[in-house]
């Protein structure tokens, strides 16, 4: 798909116009990265000695985080707990100036934190000296358990204030806990009323009924799952799962995220529509649905057909495969990943 410098440049230019809404499971990500220097004599497992550590939005704040990034005005809606691990993640989320007045603090779950440990190895590469890492382990200390019935009315309070302050909101379903039936149907509901775009970010492990949203973006695997299929590499195979699954849920606009193959695009009254991937270097996948449906809901926000988004969206997510950690990108990256590709604008 081609789309003229001026389209690409007065899309991007209205992200920082647009009032974004995230709703989902909170979490905060942390790092620790060193060199395994010898087995501990306590078990048969490596020794790591820690060289430094990092700490990231992470779940549904970090949609928040890469749509900040990108210039949108972004909010955050859903629940934290009373500990450390919550005050610190609000604390990133101020840093980056996203809205946490419709976050819960609570003292009956405690906030998803996960810690993931890395080996640093080094190797040599067309002469090159090259860092690399292996994640060693991942640490989740969490609590999966619905939403306690007053926090759940306090957050359906706010939800009637919010969505009718921003352009889209987008729904982030972890299977934390947070996200059920009630809450989805009120998001559309509410946002079908102000005519507003609901994004869905849908769990495999949590069959709702997504009927009235705008967006529902599944990886490959949560396609094959969600549409009880069982999984495939074949091409017909995904694009009948991705009818089925549009079908079913009245969707405007399905965008299914391939990896290594792109995504796939379904619109209503349209020819399927896929995308290959822009990446050029693919260091750490992680993160990057994240900054698909953030960048696809903004580039709609902003006026972009479902085909100029999802193009924006797999130039983004193009980027940040190629950094380490959950990773984020601003326009001026964006605008450059389009000017490396061959079908540039």
């Amino acid at each position: 798909m081609h789309f003229s410098s001026k389209r690409l440049a007065e899309i991007l230019g209205a992200f920082q116009r647009s009032r974004i809404l995230v709703i989902g499971d909170l979490m905060i990500d942390e790092f620790l990265w060193g060199k395994v220097t010898r087995i501990s004599p306590e078990a048969p497992v490596p020794v790591l000695d820690v060289q430094r550590r990092a700490a990231y939005p992470g779940g549904a704040a970090n949609v928040a985080r890469n749509l900040a990034s990108l210039g949108a005005h972004a909010g955050l809606s859903g629940i934290i707990g009373q500990d450390k691990p919550g005050q610190d993640l609000l604390r990133l989320l101020n840093d980056k100036s996203i809205g946490t007045g419709s976050i819960r603090i609570s003292s009956l779950r405690p906030t998803t934190h996960k810690t993931r440990i890395c080996a640093i190895t080094r190797q040599l590469h067309d002469h090159l000296d090259i860092e690399d890492q292996q994640q060693i382990v991942r640490v989740d200390d969490e609590s999966r358990a619905p939403l306690d019935p007053e926090s759940k009315r306090w957050l359906f309070d706010r939800l009637h204030e919010e969505i009718q302050r921003h352009d889209a909101v987008i729904i982030e379903d972890y299977a934390k806990g947070l996200i059920d039936q009630e809450l989805v149907t009120l998001v559309i509901n509410e946002a079908k009323t102000h005519g507003k775009i609901v994004a869905i970010d849908p769990n495999p492990n949590n069959p709702f009924d997504w009927s009235g949203a705008t967006v529902l973006k599944p990886n490959r695997r949560e396609a094959f799952l969600t549409a009880g299929v069982p999984h495939s590499q074949d091409e017909d195979a995904i694009l009948q799962v991705a009818t089925t699954l549009q079908k079913k849920h009245a969707i405007r606009h399905l965008l299914v995220t391939l990896g290594e193959a792109g995504m796939l695009l379904l619109e209503e009254g349209q020819k399927p529509y896929h995308t290959p991937t822009r990446a050029q270097d693919v260091f750490d996948v992680s993160g990057a649905g994240d900054t698909a449906i953030a960048a696809f809901t903004l580039a709609l926000a902003a006026g972009a057909t479902g085909i100029e988004a999802a193009e924006i969206a797999n130039h983004a997510a193009g980027v940040v495969v190629g950094k380490l950690g959950t990773a984020t990108l601003n326009v001026e990256e964006l605008h450059h990943m389009f000017t490396r590709n061959p079908d540039k604008p």
